[in-house]
């Protein structure tokens, strides 16, 4: 395993321990509270949570990967953006939702199922051959990726947890996988839309006071601003208007419109 995918999947662990750390001790009303994601309970999102980490097993063990998509624009319901993921977005809403209504589960039920799943997972990404593609949604990824999408999903539904139950979840230097992640898809998000993509270089402001940097030297087209805003906008947590994120450039209001945190 590469110095790399070693430092992500002690990041994935991190984000993971922050999630169990704040379900460990609901109760049952805490459960049943809605969550950020539209039509969902907290307990909604644990088992939903748990099912996609399922996939992560199977995925590696040589079964299929998620029918339809990664679950991040899923769950979020239609795309603020008002991009063509809203469309594509509701389908993929319904069909997660009939599979966390299909399980049956209530959400400590599902926690405790989670907690050992994620550990598995995160045992198997490791061993994982790192050039093999794995089985997801749209198309494969090869394993780094595929902890890099764990990694932005689970961090996108603690922010819908922690909304619903009036907790404060603070931004950390994990980000900079969520962030490498929106800026990656780009050319990929661009060619959905029907668009030519351009080289875009991102300047974000990260929690730990560095700037984090994506994309070429002297592209013409710039973004600037937080990095956590840059990432809830990805997530479609975050309109781009109300982001405080600067773009500049040809292209440039595409960019944010079509920004996405999945592969």
């Amino acid at each position: 395993m590469t110095s790399g995918m070693h430092d992500l999947l002690a990041d994935l662990t991190a984000e993971y321990d922050r999630l169990e750390t704040m379900l460990r001790a609901l109760d049952d009303v805490q459960w049943a509270t809605p969550s950020a994601a539209d039509g969902w309970s907290v307990a909604d999102v644990m088992v939903h949570l748990l099912l996609t980490e399922e996939t992560v097993l199977r995925s590696i063990a040589g079964g299929g990967g998620l029918a339809g998509g990664s679950g991040d624009e899923a769950a979020t319901g239609a795309d603020p953006t008002g991009g063509e993921s809203a469309a594509q977005g509701s389908g993929l809403e319904a069909g997660m939702a009939a599979g966390v209504q299909a399980a049956g589960l209530d959400g400590p039920a599902a926690f405790a199922r989670w907690r050992t799943v994620r550990r598995r997972s995160v045992a198997a990404l490791a061993e994982a051959d790192p050039v093999r593609p794995l089985p997801w949604a749209a198309a494969p990824l090869k394993p780094r990726t595929l902890a890099t999408t764990r990694l932005a999903e689970h961090w996108a539904h603690a922010l819908d947890i922690a909304e619903g139950l009036g907790i404060d979840l603070p931004d950390t230097a994990r980000l900079r996988h969520v962030a490498w992640l929106g800026h990656a898809t780009l050319p990929y998000a661009f060619g959905l839309a029907g668009l030519e993509p351009v080289p875009v270089r991102a300047e974000l402001a990260g929690p730990d006071g560095h700037t984090w940097t994506y994309g070429p030297d002297g592209a013409a087209t710039l973004v600037t601003g937080p990095a956590g805003a840059f990432c809830r906008v990805g997530a479609r947590r975050l309109r781009p208007d109300a982001s405080g994120l600067v773009v500049t450039g040809p292209g440039a209001e595409n960019v944010l419109r079509l920004l996405r945190n999945w592969a």
